[in-house]
């Protein structure tokens, strides 16, 4: 067997479960879905799938039908990458946000195509079982008959309501009464439940090119938006193959930008040159390290990642061994620093993670971007919008900067591992710029300190602010710990109990005959199996 350390030594409300087939989600009801597809039958990606589909409609405050999605498959013999993000329309020149000191975060100027309808029906077609009008039949239950608001999705609920009641179409779906329901309380939404009809019916075609795509056009028309019927009929979700970088005798695969999946392998790799492991868990030298590594991360990330045919330097530059002891070498022990970008040559997300008997297993994530993102809903459907057009930025020059039908840069990064090329776990840690972030912790946790994954799941995090100047630390480092960050120069910003900040881990790690499954405290999240 798989050598595991059992101990569990953080403040936790969860066990793993051990099972031969198995679903993680952040959603309870989302986590029963999958694992109805698994009990009927069908296989790691069917059961991903049904939980993917259900989510979008029992976490609207993180994703829906009209989010991205990113997928890595392990089909038992190699990695598939699916990149399912979408386009600005094709109409949008600089001149559109003239004057903006940042893009829009909310209304339709903040949408770009929806992917996750395209990565549903890729997904399903190349590996699913069961057909797919069956994987969409727990969302359609829970839309038309209803669900009981999560307490943490009501939370969430609650805190973006004002913010986005005056968006055309939010307060009629989301705010009933006039307000965000409560936990516990039931939400129907049947307007959902025939929408998700259409598609399972149509295998996605009605929402690219068919009665639904229409009905998105005329709302974006209506409302001053620019997305076209061409648009949406020209988007395809992307079989890209995934990047990696070895650590401590682990592959980490993530996918290749757009995406920030760059980042974390970026952040281990200069991890990679120190003796992390030789600082100690949960140290304050081990702690100002990897902050150090993901500062100099970072730096590289927001300098280059873009659309790839905007990119002007390779991805794989950034890997390179002697780039990465660059980098490395810039690391104060002592000190906390602020970084520039190298040159090689010279918010609201859900992830889930499923595993069948048969030894597929997929790595999913899903996101709106912001937590409903754009808060735009478009009337009789049930469709959710993204904000992903904020990621572009507005500085000319700037290889993510806007223009038409061009992919923005991308936080969402489902994650897998391997050792010895078999796989070992995937996972994600959903939540913006905390996913490298987390990314890069649970690693060091898992390949520095030999801890099990629930146990690095529930470990406190530290989470770098977007403007690198700070760090925000969750409840339960040793106070003696952060008084020694303190003195090395870090600002820290200490956060209550109860905020959503740091992600949420959703985990499947391999076992000789099975599978270890965790979904952390952070969400209402749930791990199943059987």
């Amino acid at each position: 067997m798989n050598s595991i350390d059992w101990r569990f030594p953080y403040a936790s409300q969860r066990m793993p479960v051990l099972a031969r087939n198995v679903v993680a989600t952040s959603q309870p009801l989302a986590a029963q879905a999958g694992l109805r597809m698994l009990l009927q039958g069908g296989n790691a990606v069917d059961a991903a799938l049904g939980a993917a589909i259900a989510a979008a409609v029992v976490e609207p405050v993180s994703n829906g039908i009209g989010s991205d999605a990113f997928a890595i498959v392990w089909d038992g013999q190699r990695l598939h990458g699916l990149n399912g993000s979408g386009r600005s329309p094709a109409a949008w020149r600089a001149e559109r946000f003239a004057g903006r000191s940042a893009m829009p975060s909310t209304g339709w100027d903040s949408v770009t195509v929806p992917g996750a309808v395209s990565v549903w029906s890729e997904l399903s077609q190349r590996f699913g079982r069961l057909p797919f009008e069956r994987l969409f039949i727990p969302a359609i239950e829970y839309a038309r008959a209803g669900y009981l608001v999560a307490p943490v999705v009501a939370r969430q609920w609650a805190a973006q309501a004002a913010a986005l009641a005056a968006v055309p179409g939010f307060a009629a779906a989301f705010l009933p009464q006039g307000k965000a329901p409560q936990a516990g309380e039931l939400f129907v939404f049947a307007e959902q439940a025939d929408t998700l009809e259409q598609i399972a019916a149509t295998r996605g075609e009605s929402f690219y090119r068919g009665a639904l795509a229409a009905r998105l056009v005329a709302d974006s028309q209506r409302h001053g938006g620019a997305l076209s019927a061409q648009d949406l009929a020209s988007h395809r979700a992307r079989w890209v193959d995934p990047i990696a970088h070895d650590y401590r005798g682990y592959t980490v695969h993530e996918l290749p930008p757009n995406g920030q999946g760059i980042g974390a392998l970026i952040a281990l790799g200069i991890l990679e040159q120190l003796n992390v492991r030789q600082l100690g868990i949960d140290t304050a030298a081990s702690v100002h390290t990897q902050i150090e590594a993901m500062k100099l991360a970072f730096a590289d990330v927001y300098a280059h990642v873009a659309d790839p045919q905007a990119m002007r330097v390779d991805w794989r530059e950034f890997l390179d061994e002697a780039y990465l002891a660059r980098r490395a070498g810039l690391i104060d022990t002592d000190r906390a620093q602020w970084h520039g970008s190298g040159l090689p040559r010279a918010e609201g997300t859900v992830y889930l993670t499923a595993a069948d008997a048969g030894g597929m297993m997929v790595s999913f994530i899903q996101s709106n971007y912001r937590g409903f993102g754009s808060g735009v809903v478009v009337p009789g459907t049930g469709i959710s919008l993204n904000d992903r057009a904020s990621g572009f930025s507005l500085r000319p020059g700037h290889p993510n900067v806007v223009a038409g039908g061009k992919l923005p840069f991308h936080t969402i990064i489902p994650a897998f591992v391997t050792r010895a090329g078999q796989p070992f776990m995937s996972f994600g840690v959903m939540g913006g710029d905390m996913q490298p972030q987390g990314h890069v912790q649970m690693l060091v946790r898992l390949a520095d300190y030999g801890q099990n994954m629930q146990a690095a799941a529930d470990a406190p995090r530290w989470k770098l602010t977007e403007d690198q100047r700070s760090v925000m630390i969750e409840p339960g480092f040793d106070p003696k710990v952060l008084e020694a960050l303190q003195a090395r120069g870090h600002r820290l910003l200490l956060a209550s109990a109860d905020s959503t900040d740091f992600g949420a881990a959703q985990i499947i790690q391999c076992l000789d005959q099975g599978y270890l499954a965790a979904s952390e405290r952070r969400r209402d999240g749930q791990a199943v199996g059987y």
